[in-house]
């Protein structure tokens, strides 16, 4: 690091020290202002496309400004970490469940990795006041992956790497540390219309705008309602938590390689389970498999629910 001046010193220390603790890239964007997204934010609320999701109508001017949510922040590091697994249930017939899902919920197992990141910031380079996010709180996380580098955002909205395609997630650290910002890579989605034409439900209603009230992670996993509604019957593919079916399609995802992280390990049991056993999953069941899980965010009722509509179709 010989030559170089403080700033440019610090952003290499944070990014060589992101990939020894096994991130898959890092990348900077200066903490202002989101002004393009600012009017796509808008437009996606005034269409209603959030449904029950009432969190995304809150805080919007914190979710466009940093510095309101993070106070004398300089900089958004966004890091991904990778999720890929190439192993799919054995069972042609059974249920399926987000390929994210089958291991250790992300949210525990990244946000470790991100207080190592921090902690380590402050011990070698000083005292440094900021915040660390998985998917938590207002934060726009796939713009400041972009605007940093990581990739594009997709047709189909997801952050997609040309070096790793998109089965990965998204955290951030919003620092007072002035940092060297990194510049936005281009779109690589070309003509490609894949992920559009193979959405179950059609939430990819034009390229780049998803109607999250139509999509069925939204059904699956944020819709609280104890009835779905019944006109999507028979529109699922089979999907009781999340769905992967735009990532799955994805050209770009010929290049995911497979994660590092045991805690991401995909249960042996839930990979062999049928169809008859997801239908007859007890409570008792559930807590056991789904301890440390992310689906445990449905419970165990709201897993039924998904379960029973599809078996009634």
């Amino acid at each position: 690091m010989h030559g170089m001046n403080t700033r440019e010193r610090h952003t290499q220390f944070i990014k060589s020290l992101s990939r020894e603790l096994g991130f898959l890239s890092c990348g900077i964007s200066k903490a202002d202002f989101l002004e393009d997204e600012a009017p796509r934010l808008e437009a996606f609320l005034e269409m209603g496309a959030q449904g029950q999701m009432g969190y995304l109508e809150r805080n919007f001017d914190k979710r466009l400004d940093p510095r309101l949510l993070v106070p004398g922040a300089r900089s958004v590091v966004s890091l991904l970490y990778n999720y890929y697994s190439p192993e799919r249930p054995e069972m042609n017939d059974s249920l399926r469940i987000s390929s994210y899902a089958y291991g250790t919920d992300y949210h525990l197992v990244v946000k470790d990795k991100l207080k190592e990141l921090l902690n380590t910031i402050n011990r070698e380079i000083g005292e440094v006041s900021g915040r660390m996010f998985v998917d938590s709180a207002p934060v726009l996380e796939k713009a400041w992956a972009a605007r940093s580098g990581l990739g594009w955002v997709g047709k189909h909205t997801n952050l997609i790497s040309k070096k790793v395609g998109s089965y990965f997630f998204l955290a951030e650290l919003i620092i007072d540390l002035d940092l060297v910002p990194d510049a936005p890579v281009t779109d690589h989605c070309g003509s490609c219309t894949r992920c559009i034409d193979a959405c179950p439900t059609g939430a990819i209603i034009q390229p780049y705008v998803v109607d999250g009230s139509k999509c069925i992670s939204y059904f699956t996993i944020e819709l609280k309602d104890e009835l779905l509604p019944v006109e999507w019957k028979g529109k699922w593919d089979d999907w009781i938590f999340g769905c992967d079916v735009c990532q799955e399609v994805c050209p770009w995802n010929r290049f995911s390689t497979p994660h590092n992280e045991p805690a991401f390990e995909p249960r042996a049991e839930l990979l062999e389970m049928s169809r008859s056993d997801w239908e007859n999953l007890t409570e008792e069941a559930f807590r056991r498999l789904f301890k440390d899980s992310p689906v445990k965010r449905t419970g165990y009722k709201g897993l039924m629910r998904n379960i029973n509509f599809l078996s009634s179709d």
